[in-house]
């Protein structure tokens, strides 16, 4: 689908363009334009089609929507002298260059807040499918072999879970581990005041307490290859790294490495540096879990994110702040 119009009694020629520079699925498309009359869409998820429009449509296109590891450049904002609105479907913008976007006068928005429990949801299953080791025992019965000569698997009750980033996703993090009665501690630039759980000065000190390490920060130079060997070995033979952030934040080649030397016991990954592509070093290990950077999609999380951005539209061309500017 290379775009997007609604049936308004507008000619499209005179519409100034939303261009949509990642995927989105045909049926949110659709209500797209049925919610956003005004503007004409031009789907271009594909990187070599997006810059072809961007040329092609430059004069025109007045939004943009795109995700946050595809983003938006200074370059690419600088070819749009019309663009007013730059927003990340979800709640990452780390390639969107927000910055630059001030300098121009472009508005900001995201969909934060839109699929952080669905996001918390799949990282307690991912917590829980690490630490009792779904995977090996499900293959095992698959091979024929029965519970009597197998290890027991670990139990949840009672492990240190610590989270690295203590924002909206991290805090229902926090509160779902709670849940199955786990001791929770995190590491933040800052602690928060209202925290009810203990706070580590340093993610080395965090990794060397817990038993499972979640990674929940967003993701940018900032936080680049954040995990690293240190952090690995700090967690230990018997830890747990699992990953829902962006996979920008781990040192994939050093946890290949310490996965296989077993100065890391296990980990549990939604999202990858390699992203579309798997991450190779790590398809053949045992104690390893991917998934394929699915834990904010749900038909309700997806939804949500979709008003989010509609919402936000909405506001911008009414000339009203935006539901939820970065």
């Amino acid at each position: 689908m290379t775009s997007a119009t609604a049936t308004a009694p507008i000619a499209a020629a005179s519409r100034p363009i939303l261009l949509i520079n990642t995927v989105v699925a045909d049926e949110d498309l659709l209500q797209i334009a049925q919610r956003l009359p005004s503007l004409e869409l031009v789907y271009v998820p594909e990187p070599a089609a997006a810059e072809a429009a961007l040329q092609q449509h430059a004069a025109r296109v007045q939004v943009v929507l795109t995700i946050g590891s595809v983003g938006l450049s200074a370059v690419q904002m600088d070819q749009l002298p019309a663009l007013q609105l730059v927003c990340a479907l979800g709640a990452g913008y780390e390639k969107v260059d927000v910055a630059h976007a001030r300098t121009r006068g472009i508005a900001t928005g995201n969909g934060a807040g839109t699929n952080d429990s669905c996001v918390a949801d799949h990282t307690l299953a991912l917590v829980l499918a690490s630490v009792r080791q779904l995977d090996y025992y499900g293959a095992q019965l698959r091979a024929g072999v029965w519970r009597t000569t197998l290890p027991l698997p670990a139990g949840i009750t009672g492990k240190r879970l610590g989270v690295l980033g203590l924002g909206t996703i991290g805090r229902k993090i926090a509160l779902r581990a709670q849940a199955f009665e786990m001791e929770v501690g995190y590491h933040n630039r800052s602690p928060k005041a209202d925290a009810p759980w203990t706070y580590f000065d340093s993610l080395l000190a965090l990794a060397e307490w817990a038993d499972v390490l979640v990674v929940a920060t967003p993701g940018g130079a900032g936080t680049l290859h954040l995990v690293d060997a240190t952090v690995m070995r700090a967690l230990g033979p018997q830890g747990h790294l699992v990953n829902i952030a962006r996979g920008s934040v781990v040192d994939t080649q050093a946890l290949a490495t310490a996965l296989r030397s077993g100065e890391l016991g296990f980990a549990a990954l939604d999202v990858y540096e390699s992203e579309p592509l798997a991450p190779q070093e790590l398809l053949d290990l045992p104690n390893v879990l991917l998934t394929p950077h699915v834990a904010g999609w749900s038909p309700e999380s997806v939804q949500a994110t979709v008003d989010r951005f509609v919402a936000n539209v909405q506001a911008h061309l009414a000339g009203r702040p935006l539901v939820s500017p970065v």
